[in-house]
């Protein structure tokens, strides 16, 4: 069996590494224990989704720090969460674009060293999270400068990370992902070479102890560890810890809740995923999440109660209702197919079998979650 490995795949990952440090603020505001508690809360407010919070508590960030990074960069992120998934033809991208630039403007307009490492951090969060966005939505014209700007920033990071504990974020990413990414995608390895080593279990043990000792970053963590630990590793047990403690964070995310009700689904926690879908039945205005639910229903249809014509309905559901989100959707999507696949080959339809496991493959970037077992 072969691998397709998509170009754009990596420099998501680079993206999604490092946007998700959102909580940079300058010396300045860490000195200032009512400004750094603003900042967590305002943190807290987006990553839960309560927006009108946030932009109340944004507000007041931006009256005692006006034309500081963080500002610009909250201010996106409101932006982005508020719209997820944000997409090339989202109104709001203009404004969170504006949001992202100024706060790499006025990051590496710096020229005060005492400041140097929180400056620097403020510019790689606001270029991750415009690459993450340009990635996700296939903008390579965007992409690849950016990547090429992005690189010596991030090195420059290991420099400070003696400096605060949420940095072991940033070289646990570095750590991990300069070893296991050319080990899933061997595409890779000769990319892989031009950069400095790293090292798998010094990133994860960095990462693990950003997620129980950062102030800024606890969240970014527990979701990098549940994603490496399912997607890389596929070490469910420990997906679930991470996957389940972010849930636990940050209960009104849909993605988090998502990814938690997957990792269930995948280590047969029916009870449990069943229960929460259930709970969301009433769920309006988020098609996107509502997509997802409808893929899980038909997992749950398919494996626990043996529905397979039931199943198939909500696959189908699930398709028509993601494919609006472009690339957002693909891995679900796949999941679906793979679903739709089982189910017409259990029926002795082995052409539309293959069809279907085809397409499934063709969506796929980790072949092994497929729900098979």
């Amino acid at each position: 069996m072969t691998m397709t490995v998509k170009p754009k795949s990596i420099i998501k990952y680079i993206g999604l590494c490092l946007c998700l440090s959102t909580g940079v603020i300058n010396a300045q505001i860490l000195q200032d224990t009512t400004s750094l508690n603003l900042v967590k809360k305002d943190i807290d407010y987006i990553y839960n989704l309560q927006f009108n919070n946030a932009r109340e508590v944004h507000s007041e960030i931006s009256r005692l720090y006006p034309e500081h990074p963080v500002g610009f960069l909250l201010d996106g992120m409101i932006k982005y969460w508020e719209n997820y998934p944000m997409l090339s033809s989202t109104p709001a991208r203009d404004s969170f674009e504006s949001d992202m630039n100024q706060s790499i403007l006025l990051s590496e307009k710096n020229k005060n060293s005492a400041n140097e490492a929180e400056y620097l951090l403020a510019d790689l969060c606001a270029r991750g999270l415009l690459l993450t966005f340009y990635s996700d939505n296939d903008l390579s014209r965007e992409v690849i400068p950016l990547t090429t700007s992005t690189y010596k920033y991030l090195r420059r990071s290991f420099d400070y990370a003696s400096n605060c504990s949420d940095l072991n974020y940033f070289t646990g990413v570095y750590n991990y992902y300069r070893e296991a990414y050319p080990k899933a995608y061997p595409l890779y390895k000769p990319i892989a070479l031009l950069f400095p080593g790293g090292n798998i279990k010094i990133g994860l043990k960095q990462l693990q102890t950003a997620a129980k000792n950062s102030v800024l970053l606890r969240a970014e963590s527990y979701f990098l560890l549940a994603y490496i630990y399912l997607n890389f590793e596929n070490n469910y047990p420990e997906a679930i810890f991470y996957s389940k403690s972010l849930h636990d964070l940050y209960p009104d995310n849909v993605l988090y809740l998502a990814l938690y009700i997957k990792t269930l689904l995948l280590i047969k926690q029916y009870d449990i995923a069943e229960k929460l879908i259930r709970a969301l039945q009433d769920e309006k205005g988020n098609g996107y999440f509502t997509a997802q639910i409808n893929i899980f229903k038909g997992i749950l249809q398919e494996k626990r109660y043996l529905d397979n014509n039931l199943a198939r309905e909500y696959y189908k559901k699930g398709i028509n209702g993601i494919s609006n989100f472009g690339v957002y959707g693909n891995e679900y999507a796949a999941y679906a197919y793979y679903g739709l696949s089982r189910i017409s080959k259990a029926n002795g339809e082995k052409h539309s079998g293959k069809i279907y496991r085809k397409k499934a493959m063709e969506l796929a970037d980790f072949k092994k979650i497929n729900f098979d077992k």
